[in-house]
């Protein structure tokens, strides 16, 4: 996305970008396309605070390895777990350069061991099934049986709960804590609807746009209190 309109450059017929994450807004800003948003930062309900005047967030969750409880034998505990565990038990991994899950795993995995980042990589390599393009690849992959282990969202199994009726997915919890992705979207500065485009954004936190959204997402909004599957009380359903 970020690469599309790097090459669109003031001529994208966008108004309104929405899917950049916390991990590329300071790239995404270095182009100098994005106007401020003018909403009021208070509206941003996040386990962090706010304090961005061009972005705004419209869901979060925190990334998780998810595992099927059917075929895994050794479910990890920790990151550590992961990359010195069984290799035949395997993961599949998103691309860094074309996926935020897959940026965020790297993030993560440079954040918990720093300067030995790259010794952990080897380690875990012989438990990496295949390393695919984005989260939609990997995650059908995974749920066709072909890895125990997938890198995926701490609410990835409440979606198979409440479509599929099945709590045979689970995320693991890992005693590091969990990496938090923010996805959020901006108003495009040379965009001749540029009021409008900022309007979208404060729409972005109301329930009118949580309850439209699939169930696969955690929008944040005006009506919330905490995090949920459906993000708002307004909605006809929600799971804690």
């Amino acid at each position: 996305l970020l690469n599309r309109l790097k090459l669109e450059g003031s001529k994208t017929e966008a108004d309104d970008v929405l899917g950049l994450d916390t991990s590329l807004v300071a790239e995404a800003l270095e182009t100098g396309l994005f106007a401020k948003h003018d909403v009021p930062l208070s509206k941003a309900k996040l386990p962090v605070a706010w304090t961005d005047e061009y972005f705004m967030p419209f869901d979060y969750a925190h990334f998780a390895v998810v595992y099927d409880s059917q075929t895994i034998k050794q479910v990890p505990k920790s990151l550590d777990d992961l990359v010195n565990g069984n290799p035949n038990e395997k993961i599949i991994l998103e691309d860094p350069r074309s996926s935020t899950p897959g940026l965020g795993f790297l993030l993560w995995m440079k954040s918990v061991y720093g300067d030995k980042a790259a010794d952990a990589w080897k380690k875990l390599k012989p438990r990496i099934l295949t390393t695919t393009p984005g989260w939609s690849e990997a995650y059908g992959l995974f749920t066709k049986g072909e890895a125990p282990m997938v890198f995926s969202y701490v609410t990835s199994p409440a979606y198979h709960i409440e479509v599929e009726k099945t709590e045979r997915y689970k995320a693991a919890a890992f005693k590091e804590g969990h990496y938090l992705q923010i996805e959020v979207a901006g108003a495009i500065a040379s965009s001749p609807e540029l009021p409008l485009a900022q309007k979208f954004l404060a729409f972005m936190l109301t329930p009118g746009l949580a309850c439209g959204t699939p169930p696969r997402q955690c929008i944040i909004g005006d009506a919330l209190t905490r995090r949920r599957y459906f993000m708002t009380d307004a909605c006809s359903s929600s799971v804690e």
